[in-house]
């Protein structure tokens, strides 16, 4: 088969899709990963074959966020769900509905692609709607495929509970979509906005009760190509305890919701009897003047590779992290910093036992040494921690879904 990807251009948006990628270029399949043109190197670094599309203009604010950070804060509160307590739930629909539009100009760049290469499965990022148009326009079967929760699919079908486009209600997908759909003659179907099916990351504990053909997977650790340093593989001598906030950028501003520094973090951590390793941005590691014997700052360190010798990870909630630590069956404590679901994905953790949640109003340094040590002393959590891996080790690898997908895409292609 040919599989093409449409990945958003953000780090945390392209590095879930790369193992399953891998894994149907393993299988046999040609794979290729569209994307905006600035953020081309996610792809290649990775070795896929990337597909440029879209001029610098499209998305370029989007493409930014990956190195200014700060930009992340005006769209957490549109952006953020908590699916048992949404008041404002009709105001984010239509704010995440105008940003999804924000694809609208990459549709002929796809569809052109699409004509040329003739996939038989476009698999898209849920923000990528119009690879969704261009695959109906093309005769591919297509798929959404989920990084996180699904608040996409949520909200439509609170929308459509509240009677969007009946008697005259305002429907905003309307005017998402029409600008598509006329340019080629095609008329609307839920499958433009939510994918023939829905390939899901997420731990299906945490699956949404909606009318969506989700087809799970289990979301494997990649976090670059970044060779780590020797001391990763090497067994501490204490208790590793790792500070990380995440690729995304959103969990960078932790310090300043908690009104704590990171050096007191630091100071208090290297308190205990233990080895505390930092992964930070540099700007936030140069902020630490003097650096304890038991502390390692580092700029960036793979994941998958540092997390294994681990006794405990602080982190902010991002959904690559979680998946990381709860693979390693590390215990976890979560300051959710929202952007998505982050509160969610916290408490699922913390309701298996696999850790603990700290509000990031309620976080200073006691209440953080008391947490971290009541992780590396109550065997309880890494009893959790355990059960929590195996409990995600349910769903198919990559590999696995190969030929899940094979079958859906048969299936669903015209």
């Amino acid at each position: 088969m040919r599989i093409l990807f449409t990945a958003f251009p953000a780090t945390a948006h392209v590095h879930p899709l790369v193992p399953l990628a891998w894994a149907l270029q393993n299988a046999g399949h040609e794979v290729r990963v569209a994307i905006h043109p600035d953020t081309v190197h996610l792809v290649t670094e990775a070795g896929l074959p990337a597909v440029p599309l879209g001029s610098r203009e499209t998305l370029a604010d989007a493409a930014k966020w990956n190195d200014n950070f700060e930009m992340l804060s005006q769209l957490s509160d549109a952006l953020f769900l908590d699916t048992g307590n949404a008041p404002q739930w009709e105001r984010q629909w239509q704010g995440l509905c105008g940003m999804l539009g924000t694809f609208t100009p990459m549709l002929d760049d796809l569809v052109d692609f699409c004509r040329g290469w003739q996939p038989d499965l476009v698999v898209w990022d849920p923000f990528c709607v119009a690879a969704g148009v261009a695959a109906r326009v093309t005769g591919a079967a297509h798929a959404r495929f989920l990084w996180g929760q699904d608040n996409i699919g949520w909200l439509r079908a609170k929308s459509l509970e509240a009677g969007a486009g009946q008697d005259g209600t305002p429907d905003p997908v309307d005017a998402l979509m029409a600008p598509m759909l006329e340019r080629y003659g095609l008329e609307y179907s839920e499958d433009l906005l939510l994918g023939q099916f829905t390939v899901d990351t997420m731990p299906q504990a945490l699956q949404l009760p909606l009318p969506v053909d989700y087809a799970p997977i289990r979301r494997v650790s990649y976090n670059g190509n970044t060779v780590a340093p020797a001391w990763v593989h090497q067994r501490p001598e204490k208790p590793r305890v790792l500070l990380t906030l995440g690729m995304g950028g959103r969990g960078r501003q932790l310090f300043d919701a908690a009104g704590i520094s990171f050096p007191q973090v630091v100071e208090a951590l290297a308190e205990l009897d233990v080895e505390v390793v930092a992964t930070l941005h540099k700007a936030m590691l140069d902020t630490v003047t003097s650096v304890p014997d038991n502390v390692r700052l580092t700029e960036y360190v793979p994941l998958a590779q540092v997390l294994p010798s681990c006794s405990a990870v602080i982190h902010h909630g991002g959904g690559g992290t979680f998946a990381a630590a709860a693979a390693a069956a590390v215990p976890q404590l979560i300051v959710p910093m929202s952007l998505w679901g982050e509160a969610i994905t916290a408490r699922f953790m913390a309701d298996r036992g696999a850790g603990t949640v700290v509000e990031a109003e309620d976080l200073d340094t006691a209440l953080l040494t008391e947490q971290v040590t009541r992780l590396l002393e109550d065997p309880a959590f890494r009893t959790g921690a355990q059960a929590l891996r195996a409990e995600i080790n349910q769903a198919p690898g990559p590999a696995e879904f190969v030929s899940v997908l094979e079958t859906l895409t048969t299936k669903h292609r015209p």
